[in-house]
């Protein structure tokens, strides 16, 4: 009974401190809030970068020209990150993207498709299942009138006691017929942290 008595307090102690251990709670947030968890490129910084870049090109009266009696299809190249950080820059080409498409002034390809949509146009020439009078033919696709590509780029500095980061963002949408840019815009953002001193 002796020998007992420690491997029943050992229990007791375990279950007490399981009974009083912190637990995770999970709660929404407002995705449009100010993200200020670091100084790093986050989800604030994309969003204002979008809606800059979407809101110009739609307003640019050469864009007005462009889309008054029709609407030309676009290839969206994904945005080249030329920063040192990891940014998922494909999710700032959807943003865009999608915000033009709503917009009904565009029409898209998409380039990172077209294996899977050859896959599939292949299987249904060539596969005794699908009824050859109602195949999609090859060539049949519409090419790109235009392209829109884009880079971001950045500055950073620090110190013993601050971070600066410059973030630029620059996109151009090209006529893939003549070379020429018909239209482009940057935007800017600027980061700071310091360390905050503690007085006595």
């Amino acid at each position: 009974m002796k020998h007992l008595l420690p491997i029943v307090s050992l229990s007791l102690v375990a279950l007490l401190a399981g009974g009083c251990s912190s637990k995770s709670v999970i709660s929404y947030g407002d995705a449009r809030a100010v993200e200020t968890t670091d100084i790093n490129f986050g989800s604030t910084d994309l969003q204002k970068v979008a809606d800059e870049m979407t809101d110009s090109l739609l307003l640019s009266p050469v864009v007005g020209t462009l889309t008054a009696n029709n609407r030309p299809v676009v290839f969206v190249e994904r945005i080249k990150n030329k920063t040192s950080e990891h940014i998922d820059t494909e999710s700032i080409t959807d943003s865009i993207s999608t915000k033009l498409l709503r917009s009904g002034k565009f029409r898209f390809v998409d380039m990172t498709r077209v294996e899977a949509v050859r896959k599939q146009i292949n299987f249904q020439q060539n596969d005794g299942l699908v009824d050859p009078g109602k195949a999609i033919q090859f060539g049949q696709h519409l090419g790109a009138q235009y392209m829109l590509y884009g880079n971001l780029s950045s500055i950073v500095k620090n110190t013993e006691d601050a971070s600066d980061v410059y973030y630029k963002f620059t996109i151009r949408l090209m006529d893939l017929k003549s070379g020429i840019v018909e239209w482009a815009d940057e935007t800017e953002i600027r980061k700071t942290r310091t360390v905050a001193t503690l007085g006595w």
